[in-house]
């Protein structure tokens, strides 16, 4: 079972301290402005159908330096590993895993947390910052996150490629369309935790073969990178990564994994792709926290694993479930604040934040 693929045709924990109720309902306040969907627009949504977008086809691009970067960037969300890993042929910036990795198809499988949309929501004001962020922002996020690694200059070719390759997947897609299947879906929640154990036993059923017995991937003959990446230990992702919160690891197991499963004819039921989340979250993986995460408590996932929280509900809870009764404390206390701050515009808290 290929819990993230590389050969595919793609491309701490610090204290947190409560804000003052005044800079906290201010910044509710002027987040009501700063929806979480992408550019300011009057008309409403239009859901598009996935097979009425056309995957854009690099091959054919004329040949010219924006084609070249275009492709380029396609090649990086591949290969990253090899031109940003411990053995990069540009620089040494990641842990070896590649964006494919996770942005499955070069960022363009439904389910597989799609770029489609990179165009036409970005900037985009995301909780887990507490601002407004670029293409760039997000991409160094990921690079020190998901790839446990260092920033890459905003202004190097490298990063330029890769926001072309990203913006130019979206280039006809119209701003306010919903497409279905960008992110990863998200799973109903279990009226129980998810069980470490039982996941344990379904990993070994399904995912050892491509993964090994102790997560550790399988390297490629040259050592610049992964065939199949690891799932814990130190060279996968961080605890800071978005992919390291239940709700999306399950999510994502359960659309993509086996990867040669088709995405919307899943093999794994629901209790099973949670069980084996928590199996695979429960094991050491890097520690790497960032101060400036989640400035208003309120904001933070309910699977988000980490304290201090605006809740009284346990560390482990948050991390394993169950979720539903922090999901209506969240609402509960979501609802409350935008009350005393004068019911000011009509935002929806987002649950799952990427």
């Amino acid at each position: 079972m290929w819990l993230f693929a590389e050969h595919q045709p793609t491309m701490a924990q610090s204290p947190l301290r409560q804000n003052s109720l005044i800079i906290t309902l201010a910044l509710i306040s002027t987040s009501l402005f700063l929806i979480d969907c992408g550019p300011d627009t009057k008309e409403p949504s239009k859901l598009v159908d996935p097979n009425a977008w056309i995957i854009p086809d690099s091959s054919v691009l004329a040949s010219s330096p924006e084609a070249d970067l275009i492709r380029y960037g396609k090649e990086l969300i591949i290969n990253t590993s090899h031109y940003l890993g411990p053995r990069g042929i540009v620089s040494h910036l990641s842990n070896g895993m590649n964006c494919g990795n996770c942005h499955l198809e070069a960022g363009t499988r439904f389910n597989g947390i799609n770029f489609a949309k990179v165009a036409s929501t970005y900037p985009k004001f995301r909780e887990r910052s507490g601002r407004s962020e670029s293409v760039e922002f997000r991409v160094n996020d990921c690079m020190e996150r998901s790839m446990n690694g260092k920033k890459l200059d905003s202004l190097s070719k490298e990063m330029r490629a890769m926001v072309a390759y990203m913006k130019w997947l979206g280039k006809d897609l119209p701003v306010n369309a919903n497409l279905k299947g960008i992110g990863i879906p998200a799973l109903p929640f279990l009226k129980r935790a998810a069980l470490a154990d039982s996941g344990k036993n379904i990993f070994v059923l399904k995912c050892v073969s491509c993964h090994g017995i102790n997560g550790q991937g399988l390297m490629k003959p040259d050592s610049t990178g992964y065939i199949y990446p690891p799932l814990w230990g130190s060279w996968s992702y961080n605890v800071s990564a978005g992919i390291y919160m239940l709700t999306r690891t399950a999510g994502f197991i359960k659309y993509n994994m086996p990867y040669t499963n088709p995405p919307m004819a899943p093999q794994l039921t629901d209790e099973e792709a949670w069980d084996l989340a928590a199996f695979i979250n429960s094991q050491q993986r890097p520690e790497k926290f960032f101060l400036s995460d989640w400035p208003i408590l309120s904001s933070k996932p309910v699977d988000y694993p980490f304290g201090p929280y605006a809740d009284s509900f346990t560390k482990n809870q948050h991390k394993y479930g169950p979720f539903e009764a922090i999901k209506k404390a969240k609402e509960a206390l979501i609802k409350e604040n935008k009350k005393k701050a004068g019911n000011q515009g009509n935002r929806k808290d987002p649950i799952f934040i990427n």
